[in-house]
């Protein structure tokens, strides 16, 4: 018998100061089997960081042609592509060819240097393609607030990035390894 995905929900609120995003969002999140919970919380790190009425999940995992998140348009053409871990590069090439807009929120430490060495020369030649790496620390942090009910607080401001529950808070910052603007 396959195993099943765990259910988890989460009542996020953001107040996102860079963007003038302020939003409430009740949220269903699928575990897949085989993610365990700093993905998961990866997966809702960048739900926060790119927040609107029009983002959502998809199939994830279980799929090879969606991402992790996307925002739609209203005629259904991707405005924005969201990946997360460390993507090879004909994975990020067929993105980038599918959407507007394309972030990769690279995580998992030192591995994250040894494979933007590998691709970013290749990667340069993208101009739709963003790529933030996330502390270890803190995705690790993130880890522990994993649950089946969630209540967080997301604060975004001057690139920094909170996150509380009623236990604990963690801060963190994203690096820009490559932006729209660079």
């Amino acid at each position: 018998m396959a195993l099943k995905a765990t259910i988890c929900k989460a009542a996020l609120t953001i107040a996102d100061m860079d963007r003038q995003y302020y939003g409430d969002h009740s949220l269903t999140l699928a575990q897949h089997p085989s993610e365990n919970d700093e993905r998961l919380m990866v997966r809702l790190l960048a739900f926060a960081l790119n927040a609107s009425e029009t983002l959502e999940f998809t199939r994830g995992l279980s799929t090879d042609d969606e991402p992790e998140l996307w925002d739609r348009n209203l005629t259904g053409e991707i405005d924005l592509w969201i990946e997360l871990g460390l993507p090879d590069e004909d994975r990020i090439r067929k993105a980038c060819n599918r959407a507007r807009r394309v972030r990769v929120y690279a995580y998992g430490g030192r591995i994250v240097d040894v494979w933007w060495q590998k691709l970013h020369g290749k990667l340069g030649r993208y101009d739709n393609l963003e790529v933030i790496n996330l502390p270890r620390d803190g995705t690790q942090a993130l880890a522990d607030m994993a649950d089946k009910g969630m209540a967080l607080q997301c604060t975004i401001q001057e690139g920094q990035v909170g996150v509380g529950n009623e236990h604990s808070h963690v801060m963190l910052e994203p690096e820009w390894l490559l932006s729209l603007t660079s």
